[in-house]
This record gives structure tokens, sequence and C-alpha cells, in this order.
């Protein structure tokens, strides 16, 4: 708790010491500020995903916005291409500003399309996502947000290398694709092997109900006795939700894996998996209860407790240890998403103008009316 409090009492302390530089500099000229490297200090901060810092400066300075790299990127570009998504979104709650920068290119004639097709070393080697399938997802979601924002005729322009935006996409990300694969194939292996076991098990299970039968009827002997109804009901769903694992992990081996697989259709069938073996590991733990508390007399039941308890060690520590992939994959493919919408801007958003407090900024920054030939979702007229 201390070490927490004192991260915090260090993380305002550094925020303030941030905002007085920032202010100490909004007088400073263009030479002034390319001199003491306030521009590589706003470049490497877009690019490590320092938001804190990104956001001071531009609030600050407006016109920092304009600034390019010795590639001829600005912060929207080295955002997309450094994967971050808290700085790309800061630029895009400002539609009108996101709208002018989207029509930048670099040196070599790379749009936001081929930016985003480019697979990141930043994205990779920051580990965010864990599998080479989610990452791949994640790089899906990207390029997708990207074709949203940039401009139509983008996705047929061309870099210096002749390569439009989803062909660089494709050529970036081919090794990518092969890691992905293999990766769901291990996971749905070791996840199969488990679900086979259960349906196994479950299905000798009905058969060899506990007590045995009736030598002259044929009837189960416990078949009055409610605990025996528990046994067949959490049997039969055990064996019904494990075939249905053993039959999703399947269509992952048969899967065609292409790229657009990895956005929906792989993780889905994953996600389906995961739950119907959590489920049927649920209810088998049931099934073994309910036996033990059948075969036993009441003298003996004690025994049973300690005995279930123990039994349910190893599939704790196997739901434990694949339960993080389903969160992760069910979060990824259904949660709420890295980017957010774009939203009106006012004047004063960005702060005042360094030379004059009471002009709201750059004229080609102002909201009142962004000529965007994107789609229509971001040619909204902005409230003022």
């Amino acid at each position: 708790m201390r070490s927490r409090e004192s991260k915090k009492t260090i993380h305002v302390q550094v925020l303030e010491v941030l905002k007085r530089v920032c202010h100490q500099i909004s007088t400073l000229d263009d030479q002034e500020l390319e001199r003491i490297g306030v521009y590589d200090s706003l470049f490497l901060a877009t690019k490590l995903g320092i938001v804190e810092i990104v956001t001071e400066l531009i609030k600050t300075n407006p016109t920092l916005l304009d600034k390019v790299d010795k590639q001829d990127r600005n912060i929207l570009s080295l955002a997309i291409l450094s994967r971050q998504e808290k700085i790309f979104n800061f630029i895009c709650e400002r539609s009108g500003i996101a709208n002018s920068l989207s029509h930048s290119k670099d040196i070599y004639q790379n749009n936001i399309l081929h930016l985003a097709g480019i697979s990141s070393p930043f994205s990779l080697e920051q580990g965010k996502m864990p599998g080479a399938a989610l990452q791949m997802q994640r790089e899906l979601q990207w390029f997708q947000e990207m074709e949203k924002i940039a401009p139509a005729y983008a996705r047929a322009e061309t870099n210096s290398k002749g390569l439009k935006p989803r062909e660089l996409f494709t050529q970036e990300h081919k090794i990518l694709v092969k890691e992905g694969e293999k990766w769901m194939k291990d996971a749905a292996n070791s996840c199969m092997v488990v679900a086979t076991l259960i349906a196994t098990f479950t299905f000798a299970a009905a058969f060899t109900v506990p007590g045995g039968f009736h030598q002259v009827s044929g009837y189960p002997l416990f078949l009055r006795h409610k605990l025996f109804y528990l046994f067949i009901l959490s049997d039969a769903l055990s064996l019904f939700s494990s075939s249905t694992s053993v039959l999703m992990f399947l269509s992952i081996y048969t899967s065609r894996y292409e790229e657009e697989d990895f956005l929906k259709a792989l993780p889905k069938r994953l996600i389906i998996g995961l739950s119907s073996l959590f489920f049927s590991i649920l209810t088998m733990m049931v099934t073994f209860c309910a036996t033990m508390f059948l075969i036993l007399t009441k003298k003996h039941r004690w025994i049973a407790i300690p005995i279930t308890c123990l039994a349910g060690v190893p599939v704790t520590f196997f739901v434990l240890l694949q339960f993080p992939l389903f969160l992760d994959m069910f979060w990824s493919t259904y949660g709420p998403g890295l980017f957010k919408k774009p939203k009106d801007i006012r004047p004063n958003d960005l702060g005042p103008s360094p030379s004059n407090p009471q002009d709201p900024g750059p004229s080609h920054l102002r909201p009142s009316c962004p000529q965007d030939p994107g789609p229509s979702q971001y040619r909204e007229p902005i409230r003022i």
C-alpha cells in the first residue's frame, strides 16, 4: 500500500513539473523548440505511448501537431505505426485534427493505411497480447479502424515500392499468420485432449451408474434417490458440453487460416470451445460429488468431503491456467475495443495559441468545417 501511495505521489509531482515545463516553453518560437529538443521529445513520447507528455505539449502548443520527423511522419502517423491507441484516441477525439492529419504521407509515400499495414516492432516488443493469434487480431483491428478514417482514395494508393495498403499488410504479416496458426492449433490440441477424456468418462459413467442395476427389473438401485437425478443431469450436461468443445477445437484444425479468420471466426470458435470445456469440467465434478455421496453410507459420508476437495485441485489448476487466455480472447473480440468514436471539439479544447491567448489555434485545426473526402460519419457539422 505504501509503495502504491508513493508511486501515486511521484506521478502527481511529475505531472506538475511537466505542466510547468510546458508553460515555460509555450513562449518559445519554432527554432528554439527544435534546438532544445521539444520535437524529438514529442516524437519519442508518441512512440513509447507516454500520453501525459503528448497531451500537455499539444494543449500548450497545438502547432506541434503539424511537426514531422525526419521521415515526414506526424504524431498521428507515429501513433499508428507504434500502435499507441491512447494517443490515437486523443487525436481522433478532435475530429477536425484527425481529418487534417489523415491525408499526410511519409518520405516513402506511405499513407496512414500503409502505416497500419506495417508490422510494428514497438507493438511486438511490448508483448501486450498473449499469443500470435491475438496479436494478429489486434493488427487487423488497427487496419480496419484506419480504413474508417482514411480518405476513400487511400486504399488504392501505392507507396514507393508500388504496394497498396492491403498488399503491404499481407506481405508484412506472413510470418505472424503462420505463428498465429501454430498458436491456435497448439491451444486447441491441449484443450481437445482434456475435452476428449471428459467425454469418454462421462459416456462410460452413464452405463455404469453408482450402485448398479436391479437384477430383476433392470432399473438402477438408486433410481428414487434425489442425488441420482443430480448425477444423471450433471453427467449428461458434461457429456454434451465436452462433445461441443471437441467439435469446436476440431473446427479450428480444419480452418483455412486466412487473415480475416483471425478477426472473428477463429477467436469465436476458441471462446466457445473453452467455455464449453470449463462447463464440462464443472459438471463432471458435480457428477463425481453426487456419486461419492450416493455410494457411501451415512456413517462414512464425511469421507466424501475431503475426497471431493482433493479431486478438485488438479481441475482448479487447469482452469486457472486456461481462464486468463479465455478472458483475453473474449475481451479482445467482444470487449469495448481500443478505439473511441471522434467527438465534437470546441475552440478552446486544445488551448490558446502561444502568440495570442484569444486565438483558438491555427485555422486548419479549427473544427468549424474540416474538408474531408472520407466516410460520411467524419463529415458531420461541429457544434460550437
